[in-house]
């Protein structure tokens, strides 16, 4: 989940019948995403359908709840936000032609652009912009994910019919990053007074494109919207979007998805195998282009309040007795980077000095459990304590996961083994899930956390961000330390870069040295797409997006 699930915000659905794999047969094109690359054949092409092959869907589509990374890919062709981040981490317009911060930075004023309507033909105003925030904040959307970013929202003044006042408790600095993500999209008033039942399966909004229709476990099809013209600054072009369609083809299983794109089945794919990229190289019709995403990286988050690892010394030795970064380069052929920091290196405000922090050494983890106590071993070879086991439980949802983490985690399971540690894989339910969760009740969970803004660590390490039983949150180590939450809060409290990336450096390299994460690897999104296809860009968030997206021969 940058999601709440398993955790990963990108959580996928358990697999796709055969038949929904065969009916590609009737699917036109032959590759897929280019970011700047252009097709073959040149200048932008007007109509067309461009199918997308993807790994996962949102449970639901309602991006103001949902905590899931794919609910941004399914939402964004839909919503526009009320600015745009590029990724050189530059605020544009985009809904809002511009903005004040009050001296305080505690109220951002936004004069907003005419002209703008909804599919459904409701006007974009300072009220829908006053609808949307207060939507994101209301307890009972029970918002995941963007609630948690705008926690000091105290309301939002509409001034006239194009200015919006948003006021704050107190200063908070991620606002514009946070409001340039599909998370914080503008849907239209009317359908969001349809409650959230309609807003699980139909969303609507301004964008270049409209849902036509969305079918679990299948797909999401959207048309162009005729009349769109108010597309973000930094877009290559104005006007409606070049495709006619943009259809995401649901393909969970990596194997019939590449295969579909490797046979011309499909235009464009999500999530490379690895283990194809040679062979998605030497096929002249193909290209790759990847993005690692910003934010939290793919971490294990022990739990520091219950069992073996509120031991410092037994959190240190999982991490150091386990070579993370050989099994992640095996795994992954070397296409995605192993981490050393909480954060991905492609988040301003990520910390160099971390890389340098910790390694793998197995002989310093073994004398670390030595002094634990952890110094016995029992016939199977595994630690032991007066008597006991050294045993954690690994807490996971069946049939959620992406970039092979199921296999990832038996493989740590293996190299734990040797460390003498016991990690038993616990794969729930979803509602089991939630439940356990809540109540802290795992000693080790998993977790993506995608944000273009260091402000992650707030989520992923703020005692705040500590679930109360009643909600999901993101610290999922339920770590507290007074230090970290002041240097946290500090940080919503300048827009200076520097202090804001001093701070947040801080952070990283203390919750290193007290072992509150296990960095494992960095999300990657890769995509192979056909030479005929051209003009898929890339939100900062490291989302593929199709409003320049175009395709020859059709």
């Amino acid at each position: 989940m940058a999601a709440t699930l398993s955790m990963t915000r990108r959580p996928l659905v358990p697999g796709i019948l055969l038949a929904g794999a065969l009916a590609l047969a009737g699917c036109g094109g032959s590759g897929g995403s280019g970011g700047e690359a252009a097709a073959d054949s040149g200048r932008p092409v007007e109509g067309g359908t461009l199918v997308y092959g993807v790994d996962g869907e949102p449970i639901d589509l309602d991006p103001h709840k949902s905590p899931q990374d794919v609910t941004a890919l399914y939402a964004r062709p839909v919503l526009d936000s009320l600015v745009s981040l590029d990724t050189q981490g530059r605020i544009h317009p985009w809904l809002a032609s511009s903005w004040t911060i009050s001296p305080d930075r505690k109220t951002y004023t936004f004069k907003l652009r005419e002209g703008v309507k909804f599919s459904d033909g409701t006007p974009f105003d300072a009220a829908a912009v006053k609808a949307n925030l207060d939507h994101i904040a209301d307890p009972r959307t029970k918002s995941q994910m963007a609630a948690g970013q705008i926690r000091p929202y105290q309301g939002t003044t509409v001034v006239d019919a194009r200015t919006a006042k948003v006021a704050f408790a107190k200063p908070h600095s991620p606002f514009l990053a946070a409001l340039s993500t599909a998370f914080f999209g503008i849907q239209s008033p009317t359908q969001l007074r349809k409650g959230p039942d309609a807003l699980a399966r139909q969303i609507v909004g301004s964008g270049p494109y409209i849902i036509d229709k969305y079918t679990p476990r299948q797909g999401i099809a959207f048309r162009r919207n005729p009349d769109y013209n108010w597309g973000p600054q930094n877009a290559a072009h104005t006007g409606p979007a070049h495709l006619a369609r943009l259809e995401f083809k649901l393909l969970a299983s990596d194997s019939v998805r590449f295969g579909a794109l490797n046979s011309g089945q499909l235009d464009a794919i999500a999530s490379v195998p690895p283990s194809n990229l040679k062979l998605l190289q030497r096929n002249p019709k193909l290209r790759l282009d990847k993005r690692q995403a910003p934010g939290g990286n793919y971490n294990y988050y022990p739990n520091t309040t219950r069992g073996p690892f509120t031991d410092v010394r037994v959190r240190r030795a999982f991490r150091d007795g386990i070579d993370f970064k050989t099994v992640v380069g095996k795994l992954y052929f070397g296409a995605i980077q192993p981490a050393a920091s909480p954060l991905s290196p492609s988040t301003p405000g990520y910390d160099k000095t971390t890389e340098t922090l910790w390694k793998y050494d197995a002989a310093a983890a073994a004398k670390l459990l030595d002094e634990a106590g952890w110094s016995a071993r029992d016939a199977q070879g595994y630690r032991t304590k007066d008597g006991r086991r050294l045993t954690v439980s690994w807490l996971g949802v069946q049939g959620l996961g992406r970039e092979q983490r199921g296999t990832l985690a038996e493989q740590i399971q293996a190299e734990a083994k040797k460390a003498g540690f016991e990690v038993r894989l616990d794969n729930v339910t979803v509602n089991e899930y939630i439940a356990r969760f809540g109540k802290g009740d795992y000693d080790i969970a998993a977790i993506s956390w995608q944000r273009a803004d260091a402000d992650a660590l707030r989520n992923l390490f703020d005692s705040a961000s500590i679930s109360d039983g009643g909600k999901l949150t993101q610290n999922l180590a339920r770590y507290s330390d007074k230090e970290v939450d002041g240097w946290l809060a500090k940080a919503l409290d300048t827009n200076d870069p520097a202090a804001r990336a001093d701070l947040y450096g801080k952070v990283q390299r203390k919750v290193i040295e007290q072992t509150a994460v296990f960095p494992v690897y960095v999300p990657s999104y890769l995509v192979g797409y056909s030479k005929r296809i051209g003009g898929i860009g890339w939100e900062a968030q490291a989302f593929p997006t199709f409003y320049d997206a175009w395709k020859t021969g059709r």
